[in-house]
């Protein structure tokens, strides 16, 4: 039977303890995770004035507007989309007084995960 230093049983303790703390906090972060994309996926098809789904294309919204660009070919990740949000870009308006930031970055993140960006 191999003999273990205090060392490496305490390091194995450890190593134990941190995977079960991540295990037993994911639930509830994937929760967190799900309420966002469903809270931004609101804000994209009808909260946000105006919708984003008015302008852009985004089929796991269903939407198909004609003005902005389709994001399920531009994938922007969800940093370039809180950049748009907050300051306007092109025709798209900043949504900076309209949005508060939970919102912002809820819709940029269901934006860049809907669109498939890399991540």
């Amino acid at each position: 039977m191999p003999k273990f230093s205090s060392f490496s049983a305490s390091r194995f303790s450890l190593a134990a303890l941190a995977g079960l703390a991540a295990f037993t906090a994911s639930p509830a972060s994937a929760q967190d995770d799900a309420a966002q994309l469903a809270l931004g996926k609101k804000l994209f098809m009808q909260a946000a004035v105006p919708a984003c789904a008015v302008c852009h294309t985004l089929k796991d919204a269903g939407a198909s507007g004609a003005i902005g660009p389709v994001l399920d070919e531009l994938k922007p990740d969800a940093q370039r989309v809180a950049k748009a949000l907050r300051n306007g870009i092109g025709q798209m308006p900043s949504y900076k007084a309209s949005l508060s930031e939970d919102q912002i970055l809820a819709l940029s993140q269901y934006v860049a995960t809907a669109s498939g960006a890399a991540r």
